[in-house]
C-alpha cells in the first residue's frame, strides 16, 4: 500500500497528506503518519469547527481562563475561582457504555485538576432513543452504571444534569460529562512545556493498547462496524485516579513544577505536542522509558495509547526525584521520559534512534481548517404547523397526566439515586431541582450548575435553539439565586461535510453567541463533537450548555418547591400562544414539528434581573422555570417537589391547551406570603417584568381552571397522589420493565 492510500485508511486527506510532505520536507513514517492521523483528527483539531467558535464572547473582567486550556477559569471573590469544562464521550459509550461512559467522567476529571483544582462536583447531559427498544435499555443502563461507579469511587459527587429520549439518538446516545472545581488564584498552573533543559516526566498508571486511534474512532459516523472497534475504547481505574488526582493536587502546591496535562484523546502525541505548542518550545522523549503493562509495543502504540489515568509533568531540571517520592507514597510511576527543547520539534526516540521528529505546532495546531458551506434542509421551508387545526382533548387532565409521565419530564431519580451526590458535605441543593447548589467552604458564597440544551428546538430551528439553551440555562441558575458567570460548551452534531448539518451547527453558534453576548455570559471552554450520526439517523443538533452561578450568600438560594399552605403562586413573565415544538405535541399526537418558542433576550435579561433581586430581598419562597411541558407541568412540579396542591383560575384568551401546555420561554412560576406581593410588584415594575397572580398553594388537591373573555372555561382537577405517581415512576417502570 502507497504512504497516501495508508494516510486516507487512517482518516487524512490528500491536501492534508501533501501538506504533511511539504511541512516535513519528506515523507512521513509509520509513527509519523499515525501521530499526524490523531492530531488532525477533527476531535483534536477542530479543524471544520474553529472558524465558527471564534464568534462566541469569551473575554469578561472575572474571566481568568477562557477557552485553549484544559479548563476555564472564572473568579468568585475571596482570592478563590471557579474551574470548568464539559466534554462528550459518545462513540465509545455507543459500544461498550459502561467504560465508555467512566472513562468520560475520568478525562472530564483530569481536565480540571490539571489546572490545579481540586474538583467538587460531576453533572452530566444524556440523550437515549426511546426505553422501550432493549438495547437502547442497555446502552442508558450501562452509561448511567459507568458515570455512576466512576464518579462515587472518585468521592466527588453527581449532583445535577439531564436526560432526553428520542429515537434521534437510538442508534448514537450522547453521553457528555461536565466537571467543575475550586482553586485559589494564586495556585492556577497551566499546561505549557516552558524551560529548555526542564524534565518531561509521565505520572499515574503503566500504558496499555486500549485506546489506540479513539480519537480517530470519534470522528467518523457509527457503522456496523463500530462494535468491531471496541479496543477504541478505553478502559478506566477510579481507584488509580483517586490516587492520581491527590498525588497531582499535592505536586502542585510546589514551585517547581512548570506545568501538567492530562494524557486524554491521543494520548502522549497530544500531550506533548499541546504543551510544546502552547510555549513554543519543542519536546524530545524516548518511548522505551514509558511504563507499559503489556509487552512489545511498538513507538506507533505509545505515542497513540489512551490507557487512562495519566498526566503529563514539566518539572523544572534537578527535581525529579522530588517528584518520584510524591508518587510513589501514592504508590504510582513517575518517570521521566524527556526533556524541553528549544527547537519546537517533538521528536521521539526509541532506545536513543530518532522514530518521529514533527514540528509541535504543526501537530497540535497545524491542521487545515476547512471553510464549509452550509445549505438550509429543506424540512425548515416546509416547518409551518397551523395548530389552530389541532384539536383539543376534551380531558386536559389525562394530558397532564401523561405528560408527567413522558421520561422527558418525568422524575429522573432512577438515574440520579444510583449517584452519590451528597459526598464531601457541600450539596445544599440536590439533583431533581432546576440547578444544583454547592457551598464553597471557607465563604459565604455558593455556585450553582446546570446543563441545558432542547434538541428538537435546534432541530426545528438551530439558531432560536441555540439562543434558548443559553436562556433556559440562565433561567435555571436565576431560580436558584445564582447570577450566571460562565458557560462551558458541548455541541454535538453530525457530520460537518453534510452541508445541511452544518448549517444547523452555524445557526445554533449563532443563536448561542447572541444570548451568550446579550446576556453578558462568556464561554470559556468546551468540545465539538461531530459525527453523531449511523447510516440510519442523525441525531438532532445538540448544543449542550453547561453552566456555573455565583450565590453570595448561599443561605439566601431558593428551590422549585412549595413551601406553605396559603401563599399566593404567580407567574413572572407573560403568556404567548406558542405551541410548536412542544413536548405535548409529541406525547399527544405524535407531532415533531412547528416553530419552537422564540427567545426575546431583552425580556429574558429583565426576568433575571428581577427573579435575582426577588430572591436577595427574601421575597420568594419558591421558584421554577416553566420549560418542557409548559405552565400546568411547572405549578404540578412545585407541587410534587413540595407535597402540596394547587388552587387558581386563570383568564386568558389563548386557547387553554396553549396556555396551559406550551412552552414560550422568559417564565417563572414563583410562590410568596400574601404580604410580600406589594414588594414583588415594585420590584417587578422596576425591571419591566408583568406579574400575574394564578392561585394558592392547598394541602392537598390541583385545581386550575382557565376562562376565556367569551366565557368558555376548561379545567383540571386531579389529586396530589396521582401527579406524584404519574411522575415519579415513569422512568422506573420504563427501564425495569
Amino acid at each position: 500500500m502507497g504512504r497516501l492510500e495508508e494516510a486516507k485508511k487512517l482518516g487524512l486527506t490528500e491536501e492534508e497528506y501533501n501538506l504533511i510532505v511539504r511541512t516535513l520536507g519528506r515523507e512521513p513514517n509509520d509513527v509519523e503518519l499515525g501521530m499526524y492521523s490523531v492530531m488532525w483528527s477533527e476531535h483534536c483539531s477542530y479543524k471544520n469547527s474553529r472558524p465558527l467558535l471564534k464568534k462566541f464572547p469569551t473575554k469578561a473582567p472575572h474571566v481568568l481562563q477562557g477557552p485553549g486550556e484544559n479548563a476555564g477559569i472564572v473568579d468568585i471573590g475571596d482570592d478563590l475561582a471557579v474551574v470548568l469544562k464539559i466534554e462528550s464521550h459518545n462513540h465509545p459509550s455507543a459500544v461498550e457504555p459502561y467504560q465508555g461512559a467512566a472513562t468520560g467522567v475520568g478525562g472530564i476529571i483530569r481536565d480540571i485538576f490539571a489546572m490545579g483544582a481540586r474538583p467538587i462536583a460531576l453533572l452530566d447531559s444524556l440523550r437515549f432513543g426511546e426505553l422501550d427498544d432493549p438495547r437502547v435499555k442497555y446502552l442508558f443502563g450501562g452509561v448511567v452504571s459507568g458515570i455512576a461507579d466512576y464518579g462515587n469511587c472518585m468521592g466527588i459527587p453527581t449532583v445535577g444534569g439531564e436526560a432526553y429520549f428520542n429515537d434521534v439518538y437510538k442508534d448514537n446516545p450522547l453521553v457528555n460529562a461536565m466537571c467543575v472545581g475550586i482553586i485559589r488564584r494564586d495556585e492556577i498552573i497551566r499546561g505549557k512545556a516552558q524551560g529548555v533543559g526542564n524534565s518531561v516526566m509521565l505520572v499515574g498508571a503503566a500504558t496499555g493498547r486500549d485506546g489506540i486511534h479513539g480519537a480517530s474512532f470519534a470522528s467518523e459516523e457509527l457503522s456496523e462496524e463500530s462494535e468491531s472497534r471496541r479496543p477504541s475504547v478505553q478502559v478506566g481505574d477510579p481507584f488509580m485516579e483517586k490516587l492520581l488526582l491527590e498525588a497531582c493536587l499535592e505536586l502542585l502546591k510546589e514551585k517547581w513544577v512548570v506545568g501538567i496535562q492530562d494524557l486524554g484523546a491521543a494520548g502522549l502525541t497530544s500531550a506533548c505536542a499541546e504543551t510544546a505548542a502552547r510555549a513554543g518550545s519543542g519536546i524530545e522523549l524516548d518511548v522505551a522509558l514509558v511504563p507499559r503493562r503489556e509487552t512489545e509495543m511498538t513507538p506507533y502504540e505509545v505515542m497513540l495509547s489512551e490507557s487512562q489515568e495519566r498526566m503529563l509533568i514539566i518539572v523544572e531540571k534537578g527535581h525529579e526525584e522530588d517528584v518520584k517520592r510524591i508518587f510513589e507514597k501514592w504508590d504510582l510511576f513517575a518517570v521521566k521520559i524527556g526533556e524541553v527543547t528549544g527547537d519546537g520539534m517533538l521528536r521521539v526516540l526509541e532506545n536513543g534512534k530518532t522514530v518521529a521528529e514533527i514540528p509541535a505546532k504543526s501537530l497540535a495546531e497545524g491542521a487545515p481548517v476547512i471553510k464549509r458551506k452550509g445549505r438550509k434542509p429543506a424540512y425548515l421551508e416546509r416547518q409551518d404547523l397551523d395548530c389552530s387545526k389541532i384539536r383539543m382533548p376534551e380531558n386536559l387532565g389525562d394530558v397532564l397526566l401523561k405528560l408527567l409521565g413522558s421520561p422527558n419530564i418525568a422524575s429522573k431519580a432512577w438515574i440520579y439515586q444510583q449517584y452519590d451526590h451528597t459526598v464531601r458535605t457541600d450539596t445544599v441543593v440536590r439533583p431533581g431541582s432546576d440547578a444544583a447548589v454547592l457551598r464553597v467552604k471557607g465563604t459565604k458564597k455558593g455556585i450553582a450548575l446546570t446543563t441545558d440544551c432542547n434538541g428538537l428546538y435546534c432541530y426545528l430551528d438551530p439558531y432560536e435553539g441555540g439562543k434558548q439553551a443559553v436562556a433556559e440555562a440562565a433561567r435555571n441558575l436565576a431560580v436558584t439565586g445564582a447570577k450566571p458567570l460562565a458557560i462551558t460548551d458541548c455541541l454535538n452534531f453530525g457530520s460537518p461535510e453534510d452541508p445541511e448539518v452544518y448549517y444547523q451547527f452555524e445557526k445554533c453558534i449563532d443563536g448561542i453567541a447572541e444570548a451568550a453576548r446579550f446576556l453578558e455570559i462568556p464561554v470559556v471552554s468546551g468540545n465539538v463533537s461531530f459525527y453523531n450520526e449511523s447510516s440510519e439517523r442523525k441525531i438532532f443538533p445538540t448544543p449542550v450548555i453547561g453552566m456555573v452561578g455565583l450565590l453570595e450568600d448561599v443561605s439566601k438560594h431558593c428551590t422549585l418547591a412549595f413551601k406553605k399552605p396559603g401563599d399566593l403562586v404567580v407567574l413572572l413573565g407573560v403568556n404567548t400562544e406558542e405551541l410548536g415544538a412542544s413536548e405535548y405535541l409529541r406525547v399527544i399526537f405524535g407531532i415533531e414539528g412547528g416553530r419552537p418558542p422564540r427567545v426575546d433576550l431583552d425580556r429574558e435579561k429583565r426576568l433575571l434581573i428581577l427573579c435575582l433581586k426577588a430572591i436577595r430581598q427574601g421575597l420568594l419562597n419558591s421558584a421554577h422555570d416553566v420549560s418542557e411541558g409548559g405552565l400546568a407541568v411547572a405549578i404540578a412540579e412545585s407541587c410534587i417537589a413540595g407535597n402540596l396542591g394547587f388552587k387558581g383560575k386563570i383568564r386568558s384568551d389563548i386557547r387553554p391547551d396553549a396556555l396551559l401546555f406550551g412552552e414560550c420561554q422568559s417564565r417563572i412560576v414563583a410562590s410568596l406570603s400574601e404580604d410580600k406581593l406589594p414588594a414583588l410588584m415594585e420590584v417587578a415594575r422596576e425591571a419591566g417584568v408583568e406579574v400575574t397572580v394564578l392561585g394558592r398553594v392547598v394541602l392537598e388537591h390541583f385545581l386550575i381552571e382557565v376562562k376565556d373573555s367569551r366565557g368558555g372555561s376548561k379545567r383540571i382537577e386531579l389529586s396530589l397522589g396521582e401527579m406524584a405517581e404519574a411522575w415519579s415512576k415513569s422512568l422506573e417502570r420504563k427501564v425495569e420493565g
